[in-house]
């Protein structure tokens, strides 16, 4: 087992990708003894990002391809003490385990982190061998919380998702000089830009850089470039003896702006520490400049233009990988959300990583970050203890820290759902989660005060017997969320926009949105006529028409209400969830709009893309019904065409009109055998055609 590749140093900071040579072992009953004297024969070899979970199939029944174990994963690998520099320090950095990590070197504990989302960094120190090889051994605790064990009071204690153990984010090796800039700061990079705009056209940015071993003699110098790495502005601070924070405000004289998808404009601020006169150290941070404003009756504001957020939740799992991402899977992520139009992202539940931020910034998508504070507040009846309320304010400050210079981000979400289980009786009426998320709220006004704070509901005034105690959530928040699925767990789906209409006169000081919004669609499952049968909520079958209705239904009554600061369908694609038996899947929550696997875009993918996007569309809906037993059907089309020319079996059928994005011909009679249907429309000089075949089947399938 060697060391990774070594990144050049950039003014004394070097990096050391710990990629390869890692050795894992699902074993609950080691020792780190056991774990270090195991024989490799007892080993498997893997590549960071890992995880040994693999959740999530389109069967009605689980397969070996499943692996849902929870409990404890160990990861060794060597890292080479001789090709490291002993006059200086060096820290190992991992982007996240999943979500309680032990870490030791040499068999001395190095130190633990709670949480399965965020940085971590440990000082390998003294127990680090410069002669030779050491041994570091890291432990992954993925275990199904309850009192007693190690995720006892580590958020999420619930969820509908599910955690994946190991390893599943990259680490490396960092080697910086003993003067620094910070490394020990809850994950943050020690440089934070705050900018500011001002009357007079110019912006302020106001540049926190936290530094470690700093001395006399010593100077900073902070300096902001423009995209195209042109310094615009510089600033020198000479340093004193262990001054830990170092500030100062620079001007940009005419910014330009990050203005969402339009013109995502980035800055860069790179902090250098110098010593008689030569860097030492420098880290570079790209920030961007904007205003928000969130208002109660007008919705959201970016740069002072109202902007309508039409967004997408997503979580960051994938078929056959878990949480294993590469970035190029993020980067498919984030290019089939922008296809669709989306201009808002909502990560649920829970920090993503620092590539997905970047991705972010530089698509120009608006972003709801959130804190893994779901669903269940404490076990039974009593509150929060004290050292889950701790790891959330742990977790808090992680993500803020860690996330604070990306502009996509304008809000910090401060919990989901964290009223469910006290709703449903589930807890008793002490498991209050109010106490906790005011302790939440104040952190994060203290971290950033420049961000309000968020927070998702899910029961408050929904249909269904509720525990008399079930608290309400508003105001304990800057923001406010609602997770409503009328017409899908509950009530009719034109209970919607009335639902909203109700919650802004009864909070009508408090910028509401709607958090999710989704209903279940299965890729094989399908209906001639979904509005007039049910569906199974939590079962089968979940035809995929159904779900592309639904969303016709909702869609517009959100998009009326022009004091929605925002909504976000829920979810962007199928992901994993332990409590799912739904539709044509296991250990799947089917209310994505494209496939777990990415490879399918169901056809509420293409209503959306009708509705929000400026490029050309022409979509004929189920063809993935492609064997039919009744004769007499219709065609439905999603297109941003006026109407569109319909065939079938090269037989014009004339235009269908398209209303509000959805064009229909009814009255279609198909034939026996395969049915070709075609659809094209005209776009300036740019002809767009769909094709699509159905076969219609005699009693005997044939």
């Amino acid at each position: 087992m060697t060391p990774g590749p070594v990144v050049p140093a950039v003014a004394g900071r070097s990096a050391t990708v710990l990629e390869t040579g890692w050795q894992f072992r699902f074993q609950d009953e080691w020792t780190v003894g056991q774990a270090a004297a195991a024989p490799d024969a007892q080993w498997q070899s893997v590549d960071l990002p890992h995880t040994w979970n693999r959740l999530g199939e389109y069967r009605e029944e689980r397969t070996a391809a499943t692996d849902n174990r929870q409990g404890t994963g160990w990861y060794r690998r060597t890292i080479d003490g001789r090709v490291l520099d002993p006059s200086r320090r060096h820290y190992l950095e991992f982007d996240a385990v999943g979500n309680v990590a032990d870490v030791w070197l040499n068999g001395q504990p190095l130190g633990r982190h709670a949480g399965a989302f965020t940085r971590f960094r440990l000082e390998l120190g003294d127990a680090l061998d410069y002669t030779g090889p050491n041994l570091l051994i890291v432990r992954a605790d993925n275990s199904d919380p309850k009192p007693g064990i190690a995720t006892a009071d580590v958020i999420p204690l619930l969820g509908d998702f599910f955690v994946h153990g190991g390893i599943y984010r990259p680490a490396r090796l960092v080697s910086v000089p003993a003067s620094h800039i910070a490394l020990d700061d809850f994950g943050g990079p020690g440089v934070y830009a705050t900018p500011t705009l001002e009357k007079d056209g110019t912006a302020a940015v106001s540049v926190e850089v936290r530094l470690t071993g700093a001395q006399r003699g010593q100077e900073l110098i902070v300096a902001i470039a423009g995209d195209d790495g042109r310094e615009i502005t510089r600033s020198a601070l000479p340093l004193a003896d262990g001054l830990q924070a170092a500030r100062t405000t620079l001007v940009v004289p005419r910014p330009r702006l990050w203005n969402g998808r339009r013109d995502p404009h980035l800055y860069s601020v790179t902090a250098t520490l110098l010593r008689h006169g030569a860097p030492i150290d420098t880290v570079r941070q790209p920030f961007g400049i904007r205003t928000t404003r969130f208002d109660p009756d007008e919705g959201f504001f970016l740069n002072g233009e109202r902007l309508e957020l039409r967004g997408v939740s997503r979580h960051q799992d994938r078929l056959g990988q878990g949480w294993a991402l590469s970035p190029a899977d993020e980067a498919q992520d984030m290019a089939i959300i922008a296809e669709m139009g989306a201009n808002s992202v909502r990560v649920a539940h829970y920090p993503q990583s620092e590539n997905w931020f970047d991705l972010a910034d530089r698509a120009g998508m608006v972003v709801w970050a959130e804190v893994p504070f779901v669903n269940k507040p404490s076990f039974g009846d009593a509150p929060a203890s004290d050292a889950l309320r701790e790891n959330a304010r742990v977790q808090m400050t992680e993500m803020i820290r860690q996330n604070f210079n990306h502009p996509s981000i304008v809000t910090w979400g401060i919990g989901n759902e964290v009223d469910i289980d006290l709703a449903f009786k589930r807890l008793g009426p002490k498991a209050d989660a109010r106490p906790l998320l005011r302790e939440l709220n104040a952190l994060s006004h203290a971290e950033d005060p420049s961000r309000p704070t968020v927070l998702a509901d899910c029961c408050e005034s929904t249909p269904g017997e509720k525990a008399a105690y079930l608290p309400v959530l508003a105001g304990e928040a800057d923001l406010m969320g609602y997770n409503r699925y009328f017409g899908w767990y509950y009530g009719k789906v034109d209970d919607l926009g009335p639902h909203l209409d109700m919650l802004h006169a009864r909070h009508p000081a408090i910028p509401l949105s709607v958090s999710e919004y989704g209903a279940g669609g299965a890729l094989t499952q399908h209906s001639d006529h979904p509005e007039g049968r049910p569906t199974n909520v939590t079962g089968r079958p979940q035809p995929e028409e159904f779900q592309a209705w639904w969303h016709e239904q909702s869609w517009p009554q959100i998009r009326e209400r022009k004091y929605l600061w925002g909504s976000w369908i829920w979810n962007m694609f199928d992901f994993s969830s332990r409590i799912r038996r739904e539709g044509d899947a296991t250990d799947i929550n089917t209310k994505g709009l494209v496939s777990y696997d990415r490879t399918v875009k169901k056809d509420a993918f293409y209503y959306y893309k009708a509705q929000w996007s400026s490029e050309p569309v022409v979509h004929i809906t189920s063809r993935r019904f492609d064997r039919r037993a009744e004769r007499g059907t219709r065609i439905k089309i999603y297109s941003n065409a006026p109407g569109v020319a319909v065939t079938l079996n090269d037989r014009p059928l004339g235009e269908a009109p398209c209303i509000d994005r959805v064009c229909v011909m009814t009255g279609i009679e198909l034939s026996p055998g395969i049915n070709t249907i075609g659809a094209r429309a005209t776009f300036g000089d740019v002809v767009v055609a769909d094709r699509v075949e159905w076969r219609l089947v005699d009693a005997a399938g044939e």
